[in-house]
């Protein structure tokens, strides 16, 4: 292994890490805070999810010497900040958060299930994936509408940093929103003048299991996990010339998130985004050597976990509306993607519309959140049509 490492493989790790890390944190505080989880729930959290996704980035490229990029399910987060929160509170989403992962493991176990999600038609399971990140990815405009002296510099750095490289333009966000955080609040109320520490407090939360949370929570959020995360990823993969083993790594990265789940952590899954970055020529030119470029992720992974409480304290002293708008920039690539595949079939366009705007709606039906009605409906109208034909 020692002699496999480049310099370009590192280098890879390290953009990765920072692109995947950057780009997403804001979406995981803002599921977990939606959820009804405190401010230090919330560090455990993004705490937990970072150091899971740390461990899988190093263990898995160890054992398969392939770059399997491994992050935290964004979609999943996603769907959390745009989802009403549980009757139970926090609790009862950690109850949900670890029967997702319970599902995720039983499908590294039992491929059975995952043909069961494969079977959905890809536009009923973009058209939901779609519609759980369209209410996020409106909260920069909402944001602009309400505080346009903090969100609008963000915006504009956005720009730039997509004018220049489109892996730069969250980053560049970040950055801005650092600086625009810096002159907007009161040093003295910095996380660094206060009693904030490098580990958050790992604040224990009991989780509570209800029928309703399951179907409502952990079903839809295994879904677009699945579908939103695991897939693209292994088609990356697959794409550059890798051999994937599937259910040896969905049952990993799920007992991982097993583990992590009970801290209030999101599913940690398979990435596509960093797996182009690492799987590609730019980290290195022998396609046996780029695990390294995951490896080196996942040391980055593990070093940032320490920073989540005093990233959640940070975090605490912005408004909402710019943490959610910084959370929908990020986004907005995935839902044009999945908007174009949702409407990819010219002759199937009513059953994924119907997905589409009923996980958009926010509806709730006995209880029961709109994602999972939005499945039930598109895959029936879809089926219907098509035996119809």
């Amino acid at each position: 292994m020692i002699r496999d490492v480049s310099i370009p493989a590192i280098y890879m790790g390290l953009l990765a890490a920072f692109v995947g890390y950057s780009a997403s944190f804001a979406i995981v505080l803002a599921g977990l805070i939606a959820m009804g989880a405190t401010d230090a729930q919330a560090a455990t959290g993004l705490f937990f999810a970072t150091i899971g996704m740390g461990i899988c980035s190093l263990w898995l490229p160890a054992i398969t010497r392939t770059p399997v990029a491994v992050a935290w399910s964004t979609p999943g987060a996603a769907f959390l900040a745009a989802n009403a929160a549980l009757p139970g509170g926090f609790g009862e989403a950690v109850g949900a958060l670890i029967c997702c992962a319970g599902l995720i493991v039983l499908t590294g176990f039992i491929p059975a299930l995952g043909r069961v999600v494969a079977a959905i038609p890809k536009p009923i399971a973009n058209g939901l994936l779609a519609g759980v990140l369209l209410k996020l990815c409106l909260a920069p405009a909402l944001a602009l509408g309400d505080i346009p002296q903090l969100i609008g510099p963000v915006l504009l750095a956005w720009l730039i940093g997509l004018r220049w490289n489109r892996l730069a333009a969250m980053p560049f966000a970040v950055i801005a929103f650092l600086v625009v955080l810096y002159f907007a609040v009161d040093p003295y109320e910095s996380p660094f003048r206060s009693n904030a520490t490098w580990l958050p407090a790992f604040t224990p939360v009991a989780p509570t299991f209800t029928f309703q949370a399951f179907i409502s929570t952990a079903l839809p959020l295994y879904l677009v996990t699945m579908a939103g995360q695991n897939i693209p990823g292994f088609a990356v993969l697959e794409l550059n010339g890798y051999p994937v083993d599937r259910q040896p790594l969905i049952r990993n990265t799920g007992l991982i998130s097993l583990g992590i789940a009970a801290f209030g952590s999101v599913p940690v899954n398979m990435s596509a985004i960093t797996a182009a970055m690492m799987a590609g020529e730019d980290a290195g030119r022998d396609p046996a050597t780029r695990y390294w470029a995951a490896i080196t992720s996942g040391i980055v992974y593990v070093l940032l976990a320490f920073a989540a409480a005093v990233v959640t304290s940070l975090a605490s002293l912005a408004p909402v509306a710019l943490i959610t708008g910084v959370a929908g920039l990020a986004l907005i690539p995935a839902l044009v993607s999945s908007v174009s595949a949702a409407f990819s079939e010219p002759t199937q366009l009513e059953a994924p519309a119907l997905t589409f705007l009923i996980a958009a709606s926010g509806m709730t039906l006995f209880g029961i959140s709109g994602a999972f009605w939005a499945v039930i409906a598109g895959a029936m109208v879809w089926f219907s049509k098509k035996m119809a034909r």
